[in-house]
């Protein structure tokens, strides 16, 4: 089983654990929470277990630490959803390992009543490449956010958006590798050593 939770990237003077928002989750808080190592210029990453980050914590968390924000909702590892936002109320989204998310994200048929046996047919798959075709087509866009948030964070990145969405069509076993690699090829600085992974 892989890890499902919350990646959490923001910037603080101040462990991100002392931010309000994480006051009220209880006392077994710091049980469900390990931090990566952080980045050079206050920039850290939590990993929460699930069921601890809220979407509406975003924009709290932002409002606190007064930098841009962003947040990896990770299921078993596989697949993931960033949301960014900076002070100004820009966000941007992208899912990470798109054939993952295309394969969550498809819709069975209404005449389908056992799931199980529609998973591997062509139909199936015919799908899912729909789906992926889909998100395909968002990634520009999604590379275009991605780097206007960054550089709301005060981050000089020297690569061209093409990089980024390389990135965000790439596939990683651990979709926390591929988060780490969108924060590095984003231009934030790398921390001292890499993150652990599950």
């Amino acid at each position: 089983m892989g890890f499902s939770g919350h990646l959490v990237f923001a910037r603080s003077e101040r462990p991100l654990l002392e931010a309000p928002l994480f006051g009220t989750t209880g006392p077994g808080l710091r049980d469900d929470v390990s931090a990566w190592q952080p980045r050079p210029g206050g920039w850290q990453t939590l990993q929460l277990e699930q069921g601890i980050w809220d979407a509406e914590h975003l924009p709290t968390l932002v409002e606190w630490t007064g930098a841009p924000a962003c947040v990896a909702d990770v299921s078993d590892s596989s697949v993931a959803l960033v949301t960014g936002l900076d002070p100004g109320g820009h966000r941007w989204q992208a899912w990470l390992n798109l054939e993952n998310a295309a394969a969550l994200l498809v819709e069975e048929p209404e005449d389908v009543d056992d799931v199980s046996l529609w998973i591997g047919t062509e139909e199936f798959e015919e799908a899912i490449g729909r789906k992926r075709a889909e998100l395909d087509a968002e990634v520009p866009a999604d590379a275009e956010g991605a780097l206007a948030w960054a550089s709301a964070a005060g981050v000089q990145t020297m690569q061209q958006q093409s990089r980024i969405e390389d990135l965000l069509r790439a596939r990683e076993t651990f979709v926390e590798e591929l988060f780490d690699a969108l924060l590095a090829e984003l231009g934030f600085p790398e921390a001292a050593h890499s993150p652990s992974q599950p």
